[in-house]
């Protein structure tokens, strides 16, 4: 049996990576910072809590990072934990570049000296490219992070792959676009749609307020993405994959398809307030997955009208 350790377990990620490696025979640990305040409503949902042993974790602090590599000795390490959200970025920037760049430093310098034959992934995003235009972003496309966020996954990133080249450690990042689920949080603009739409259609009266709805992404669908996960560590040679669909739709897109799985029509109650702009954006994000699909097997198998109508779907049963 193999062992697993999940830093960021409470996240949309974390949870279904869980479920996925459980599927394959994995003694799984849930890493947080507060297990024992942390209500893991990923795993509640997905009926699995019970499955996972969870534990405290501080990233930022290698002490309790050594510790815990010592304690529960994981054949693999996946790092999903540090501030997720962009938006929020531009309002923490010191909190998002300490937990996702220092913590993945502490992480990478753990395994390091623990000396333990210990395979890891790095939560890599999307966001490090910036803004690409129409040119397809892959693995030697540069960067040029718009967020602090982006500026942190960047850091994160040239970190792993320092440590992959001068200590040998089997380390990957996966550059993951946009993926999304009924796990989302409403502080994702995906799931603040959603979840806006399904109260309007029973009967609600409000008016979704949103920021641009011309930026254009490559939306797919999360369990779809920890597969991928897996897969690069199941790799003899660590390396960075670009994960995503392929395809790029805009905002409006995807409202559009929310509401008209709810039988609505969207411009009756969407608000555009300019004060929900970011200070800097991304227009569009273009992704060629060819290495991941050649190299690891991978191939994305929902697109966004899959992923829209998924989460609505899910939204609509829980309300019931």
């Amino acid at each position: 049996m193999k062992t697993a350790l999940i830093c960021g377990i409470s996240g949309q990620d974390g949870a279904y990576l869980a479920e996925l490696l459980l599927k394959k025979g994995y003694k799984v640990y849930g890493g947080s910072r507060d297990a024992q305040m942390s209500s893991f409503s990923g795993l509640n949902q997905l009926s699995i809590r019970h499955e996972i042993e969870t534990i405290s974790i501080s990233i930022n602090d290698f002490r309790s990072v050594l510790q815990t590599l010592k304690r529960t000795k994981p054949d693999e390490v996946y790092n999903l934990a540090g501030q997720s959200s962009v938006g929020l970025s531009f309002e923490q920037p010191v909190e998002t570049l300490e937990s996702i760049s220092m913590g993945t430093l502490n992480l990478l310098e753990a395994i390091r000296f623990s000396d333990l034959p210990i395979r890891f992934y790095n939560a890599g995003s999307s966001e490090c490219f910036g803004d690409t235009g129409a040119a397809l972003a892959d693995e030697k496309t540069p960067f040029r992070p718009r967020s602090p966020y982006g500026v942190a996954k960047a850091a994160a990133f040239w970190q792993v792959a320092n440590y992959r080249e001068a200590y040998h450690l089997h380390a990957s990042t996966g550059i993951l676009f946009n993926h999304e689920s009924p796990l989302r949080p409403e502080r994702f603009v995906t799931q603040k749609i959603v979840s806006a739409a399904c109260r309007i259609a029973q009967g609600s009266k409000e008016l979704l307020t949103l920021g641009n709805l011309d930026i254009a992404r490559d939306w797919g669908w999360a369990p779809d993405y920890v597969e991928a996960m897996w897969l690069m560590l199941q790799r003899n040679h660590a390396d960075d994959y670009v994960i995503a669909t392929g395809q790029t739709h805009k905002l409006r897109h995807f409202i559009d398809i929310v509401f008209k799985t709810v039988g609505l029509n969207w411009q009756d109650h969407v608000h555009i307030d300019s004060l929900l702009f970011r200070p800097t954006d991304i227009a569009e994000g273009h992704a060629n997955p060819a290495k991941a699909q050649f190299k690891l097997g991978w191939k994305a198998t929902r697109n966004v009208e899959d992923v829209a109508r998924l989460m609505v779907e899910e939204r609509l049963e829980r309300s019931v």
